[in-house]
């Protein structure tokens, strides 16, 4: 793998493969999982079976990958529907294959808090903002429940790193936090007392919804489907490699940096359960009605202004193939 570091952000890995291979440009965040199936396709050869050769470029943040798609530095980038639909609202053209249904949890280690209610009078943490989509949901989830969590409770917004932090030195009772960094609390002794996966079906979700998918323009998927389709199946492998082998984990692993075994392991239990296992018409469908919950709660702050999901949100051209 070459490397090229831009301004101490950017880092471009290339993958060498042979000379008819077709070129995949992917703009991904350095920390993310992609990064995990990447050095497992890598290390398995799945891009030279595949037929591909993929360009890629680490970004320190997720916003520099929207950056490079809308700029068209970048054939493919992972993001949320949530933002393709916002996207789509304002004229562009992008269109996403689900990537992941691993969403968070609010992480407590008092014991006396599992429930939306048991947060009255409580510290909570919120990893994000006011519009972060978890918490929009676990908010909307409680005035079912007659809870008015930004009354009832104490609400801390902060960066994920930050929350965690405070929440080890015990100074808030919970946090919602994404689902890498409920994973860290969680090797550190933290209960998940709302899984956030629960809120999406109290709220109209029928599964696992996805949460973030591999985001491209209609105009490049309709004149690479194919590619697509083999970068597609590549992924799953990896993806299944990575959950039932363990050299493949080990490999993906380093990616990581230095955990304890049992986070380790909580990690590999977390990803694996977030890898997609249903249709495209099933996850449209749960987000369509959690869109709508989220414009409701959100507004046009949060979802520009749709008022419903956007059809082409979702990729119709082939679902991601099953290793």
């Amino acid at each position: 793998m070459q490397r090229a570091f831009v301004s101490g952000l950017l880092a471009a890995a290339f993958f060498a493969v042979p000379a008819q291979a077709e070129k995949l440009r992917l703009a991904l965040q350095k920390t993310g999982t992609t990064g995990w199936e990447l050095a497992v396709v890598r290390a398995f050869g799945l891009d030279r079976d595949a037929g591909l050769e993929l360009e890629v470029t680490e970004l320190a943040a997720p916003e520099a990958g929207k950056i490079a798609i809308q700029g068209g530095g970048a054939d493919i980038i992972v993001s949320d529907w949530l933002w393709v639909a916002r996207e789509r609202g304002a004229g562009a053209k992008l269109t996403l294959s689900p990537y992941s249904t691993g969403v968070g949890a609010v992480m407590t280690k008092d014991p006396a808090i599992r429930t939306v209610k048991d947060l009255t009078g409580k510290k909570l943490g919120v990893a994000g903002g006011p519009l972060d989509k978890s918490w929009l949901m676990l908010k909307a989830f409680a005035q079912k429940q007659g809870v008015d969590l930004e009354k009832s409770a104490t609400i801390l917004y902060g960066a994920p790193p930050l929350i965690a932090e405070k929440a080890l030195q015990g100074e808030i009772d919970a946090a919602l936090e994404f689902w890498n960094f409920a994973a860290d609390l969680e090797g550190k002794g933290f209960a998940r007392a709302i899984e956030i996966s629960d809120v999406e079906k109290a709220l109209g979700a029928k599964g696992d919804v996805v949460v973030t998918g591999y985001v491209f323009d209609e105009g490049f998927a309709a004149k690479n489907r194919d590619a697509l389709s083999r970068f597609f199946a590549m992924t799953a492998k990896a993806k299944a490699l990575i959950a039932s082998d363990d050299k493949a984990w080990a490999a993906a692993a380093q990616r990581i940096g230095p955990k304890d075994p049992a986070t380790l392991a909580i990690y590999r239990k977390r990803y694996a359960a977030g890898v997609p296992k249903r249709s495209v018409a099933e996850e449209e469908a749960d987000a369509a009605a959690l869109y709508g919950v989220m414009a409701e709660i959100g507004g046009e702050k949060l979802v520009g202004p749709g008022k419903t999901l956007d059809p082409g949100t979702f990729y119709k051209g082939g679902e991601a193939a099953k290793p």
